[in-house]
């Protein structure tokens, strides 16, 4: 009988006490593959007809700038139709970043718990200071392929624009050049004090620092030697045929992370180099003040390559493992997986010429399989998006009472109708989901981007002022940069 008595205490107990959700999809959002962004100036079509302007690739690169922003990175622009194969089908798309808002609200009716609303503010093209080298289309002679100037028309004093076009290079350096004019991005992080984003690139590779506000290059850094190519070619097969080390093209640096305090930058290879073993690829770590790097050796498991690389600490990382199948590859998505890496106490290998599969590697948990949750979703496999790179963990929610982090996970449509919308699936994980894999999760400290001074004095309590500077704010925030 007194066991029968505490028994609705119990219930009770149980049913008010907070309790640790498994990873789950919570929320799903999207950006039509078919609309444009904000960039005006260059709506123009590219040599392959297709709008300078279209809003596509943001899944190349995410991340989390404070509140609801996050910064998205297209890669190198709409390729997929075919035009000119002496370029690899690439265009004189001027790379840039864009600025979404991302809302998050539960969802009191059926579905998922939570919506997401998705909605672009900005649009920021990226520039150098200083001029860069771009093809003048001579490769096209007598080849049966026309092929203008790769210098941008953008182009002004002070503004040496960025673009995808695979000739935009001196053929006289190697592919560590900071001063070529192609890039392709791939990752993107917020610095801490909320002023610049640093981007990863597939073409030097590079890591290189831009101004939030006007898309400016403020620094670049120089990374290990071995991952450059010495010889350069507009071609991906020639530059392969053409080199014995260094990074594979189009198979750069494609993950970048930064770590909770903001001194720590962490870039992810996607493929081997040349001299390393098939499926042994190499991460980099950059100390932002000093620049000084080190290397560790990440084994594939399931995936053909690394696509990203997410901060839960100062030494605990997700990486984005995946394959090429799934909705734009006409195929059923297989390996979409997320694993934990530590790099406390690994094995630094800068020293080492060439790492293969006896090399000391990083360990690694699986984390979260992805397929399988957004098939349990509703998802058919064929639906579900083949190019799945982008990682940001966004603003902590209370889900049930229990602290929830938000993971939104983002694909690479390619710019094309066929690989479907931009999506941002947002995923639910907790303490006890990390603790599982023997992880925790530290949020990057964000400082807020400094106000315009009228702004400022709504602090003050100057209540018509602070309309006036908001107003002024949001103007400037919404026009094309």
């Amino acid at each position: 009988m007194k066991h029968l008595k505490l028994m609705p205490l119990l219930i009770a107990a149980a049913f008010y006490m907070p309790r640790a959700h498994a990873v789950e999809l919570i929320a799903v959002g999207s950006l039509s593959g078919l609309a444009f962004d904000l960039s005006t100036a260059t709506a123009g079509p590219l040599e392959n007809g297709v709008a300078g302007n279209l809003l596509g690739g943001l899944g190349s690169g995410l991340a989390y700038a404070g509140g609801n922003t996050f910064i998205a990175t297209p890669d190198r622009g709409p390729n997929a139709s075919v035009y000119n194969p002496l370029v690899d089908n690439t265009t004189s798309y001027i790379n840039r970043f864009q600025t979404i808002n991302m809302v998050l609200t539960a969802n009191a009716g059926p579905g998922l718990a939570y919506t997401l609303t998705p909605t672009l503010s900005a649009t920021t093209l990226l520039s150098s200071a200083t001029p860069l080298s771009y093809g003048s289309g001579a490769l096209g002679t007598g080849s049966g392929y026309t092929l203008g100037s790769g210098t941008p028309s953008l182009n002004s004093t002070g503004h040496y624009y960025f673009t995808g076009r695979s000739d935009n290079f001196d053929p006289s350096q190697g592919s560590a050049n900071p001063n070529n004019g192609r890039l392709d991005p791939e990752a993107v992080r917020v610095s801490r004090d909320g002023k610049s984003v640093f981007v990863s690139d597939e073409y030097g590779p590079y890591v290189y620092q831009f101004d939030r506000a006007t898309g400016q290059r403020t620094g670049s850094f120089a990374l290990p030697g071995n991952l450059a190519a010495s010889r350069l070619s507009s071609s991906g097969d020639a530059e392969i045929a053409g080199n014995s080390s260094g990074r594979i093209a189009n198979k750069g640096m494609e993950g970048l992370a930064i770590t909770p305090d903001g001194k720590t930058l962490v870039g992810a290879m996607q493929a081997n180099l040349e001299q390393d073993a098939k499926g042994t690829l190499r991460i980099v770590t950059i100390d932002i003040a000093t620049k000084a790097t080190h290397e560790y050796a990440y084994q594939l498991s399931t995936g053909t390559g690394v696509s990203e690389i997410v901060a839960l600490n100062d030494h605990q990382f997700l990486v984005d493992e995946r394959d090429g199948k799934g909705l734009g590859d006409g195929s059923k998505a297989v390996n979409k997986q997320l694993y934990m890496v530590d790099l406390a106490g690994a094995t630094d290998v800068s020293g080492l010429a060439a790492i293969n599969a006896g090399t000391p590697s990083l360990n690694k948990q699986l984390f979260l399989d992805l397929v399988p949750v957004l098939v349990a979703n509703g998802y058919n496999a064929k639906q579900i998006p083949s190019k799945i790179e982008g990682l940001a963990f966004g603003a902590d929610i209370l889900r049930g009472g229990v602290l929830t982090h938000t993971l939104y996970v983002a694909n690479d449509n390619d710019f094309s109708a066929d690989s479907g919308d931009n999506k941002f699936f947002v995923f639910g994980v907790t303490d006890a989901d990390l603790a599982r894999v023997g992880a925790s999760y530290t949020a990057q400290a964000l400082s807020p981007v400094p106000e315009s001074p009228g702004y400022g004095m709504l602090l003050a309590g100057v209540g018509m002022i602070c309309l006036v500077g908001r107003r002024q704010r949001n103007e400037v925030f919404r026009k094309e940069v």
